[in-house]
Order: structure tokens, then sequence, then C-alpha cells
């Protein structure tokens, strides 16, 4: 079945050449169905890519999915044109008297920042205040789980000795759990930050479940029982080539980053590197799409 996305958003082109199956606003209109409705609040600089990468992902099921995409007001995006937000992103006016059946929250470059010293924290706050009573379920990425682990359980991030990078493989703890079914018991994820959660702390608070972690990316899949909450430290949504294009701009930056761990072939930095988490990753979005958010939602809203 097909996301609805507008009809200009620059990432439909590249969705259609991926066979991926996507609806215009006027053609969804006729169809006889329940679509499920998922807002996204994109933090990410780079704001046409992640759009991308997370709608390829909505987009593989087997569910009609209305994608609506959300911006900060307190924050000023330096990477992406006025002209497209504006046309393609809604503000938290425009949607708090609406409910969704599904929210996600990206990732953001700032996490050298304390969570109150974002400029938009208290907006951000604002919306996850929003999303417990208007969401049916919100999937957390990276700094996105950070911020909502802070939010919503006090459960703080500590800085790592140097930059956690690279594909590392991570286990699952309770594979009978629906979000990480059809997972196998070890998989490949990529990360890239500064900061981690503490681990014990999450296994300690009655209200997570630790669904997977590694040895060297610590916690990574973190839910709550009653499924309210998903945070993934990691990024599962990452193309092939993200992370070596991010090396790439460090180099270029003078930062002293190592090269990723376990993600070019022979370690090779001039070799093309391989996507071994895709699978995985299609799996938790289908998981979370039908589990946690069409099963979940009321087919009407009060």
């Amino acid at each position: 079945m097909p996301i609805n996305i507008p009809k200009e958003l620059p990432a439909r082109e590249a969705l259609k050449g991926e066979k991926i199956f996507v609806m215009d606003e006027d053609r969804a209109r006729t169809q006889d169905i329940r679509p499920l409705n998922i807002i996204i609040l994109n933090l990410m600089p780079e704001k046409e890519r992640t759009e991308l990468q997370l709608l390829r992902l909505l987009g593989n099921t087997p569910l009609q999915v209305n994608i609506s995409f959300l911006r900060m007001t307190t924050h000023e995006s330096k990477n992406v044109s006025k002209s497209h937000l504006d046309t393609f992103y809604l503000t938290f006016a425009d949607i708090k008297n609406r409910r969704f059946d599904g929210m996600i929250i990206t990732g953001a470059p700032i996490e050298h920042l304390e969570f109150e010293d974002v400029n938009y924290w208290n907006e951000l706050t604002n919306i996850m205040e929003w999303s417990k009573t208007n969401v049916t379920s919100c999937l957390h990425i990276c700094w996105g789980a950070q911020a909502a682990l802070y939010y919503h359980y006090r459960i703080g991030k500590y800085a790592l000795p140097k930059k956690l990078f690279g594909v590392f493989k991570h286990r699952i703890t309770d594979p009978t759990i629906e979000l990480v079914r059809g997972f196998e018991d070890e998989f490949n994820a990529p990360h890239s930050r500064y900061t981690a959660v503490p681990m014990e702390e999450i296994e300690q608070d009655p209200r997570l479940i630790l669904l997977s972690s590694s040895e060297e990316a610590e916690a990574f899949i973190i839910m709550s029982k009653d499924a309210k909450h998903i945070m993934i430290t990691g990024h599962l949504e990452y193309d092939a080539t993200t992370l070596a294009e991010e090396y790439t701009r460090d180099l270029r930056k003078g930062l002293d980053t190592e090269i990723p761990k376990n993600y070019f072939p022979d370690n090779d930095a001039d070799e093309q590197p391989l996507n071994t988490w895709r699978s995985h990753t299609h799996l938790l979005f289908s998981n979370w799409l039908n589990y946690y958010v069409y099963q979940q939602t009321p087919y009407q809203w009060d």
C-alpha cells in the first residue's frame, strides 16, 4: 500500500524510482479505507535527505500512510530553503488540535548542549507533552531518543571519551516482543554520536524495556512498557553511504575523527561501504507501524 505525500515533495521522484508506491492527496481521497496519519518532527539539518530515508521505510508496509512534516518555529534551519519549509512543513500551532496515529522525532546534531540549552527545548517539550494525549505511539531516533528519555523518564545522557562512529553488532534481549519480531539474535546498526544514555538506569526503570544493546554502543532499542515511546539510540534509517559522507565532512572540518568502525570493506575508506542493516531497519519500521500504531490506534479519535 502507498504512502500519501504532497505531489511536489522532492523525495517523490526518488521514491518512485525505487518502485515505492506513492500516492498524491487527490487519489488518496478516493480510497475507502482508514489510512494511518503519521507526523514527522524533522530536526535534522539536511531535511530533504532525512525525508527520503524515512519515507522509504514508511512506504514499505501494506498500510496506507498519510505523512505530515513538522518543524520548529523557535529555530532557523540553515540547510534547507525557506520555500521548502513553507510548502511542506507544518508548525505546532497548525497541529495542536489534531490527533495522529504515530509520530517520529528525529535526531539532531546538538548533543554537545545540555537539553535546556537547546534553543527550541521549550517548544519540543510542549510537543512531547502534547503527544501523550494526541499520538498513539512515538518513535524517537538518536538525539530524539535521548530527549525523550530525559523528558519522559528523567534519564540523562553523558559524554563519551570519543565519538561512537561506525556499524556495531547488537543483540536482542527478548525476541517475543513484537517490535523486534523477525530480528536475528544478532544484527548490525550504525551509530554516530558523542554521548550515550546510562544503560543501568534504563534497566532499573520499571516503565522501560531494554530490547537491544551492544558491547560497544550499549543501549540501543528501548521501549516503554505501554509502547507509547520507542527510543532508538542509533541511525537504522541511514543509507549505506551516510557514515562515509559524514566522515569526509569531519575530515574537511579538521576534526580528529577516526574511520568508522566495521564499515568500509577491509577498513579502506576508498572502498564502497555496504548496507548491512537494511533488512532489520525495514522490520523495525514495519513492526512499529503494524503492532504499535495500526493495531492500537482507534478507528476514530474521540
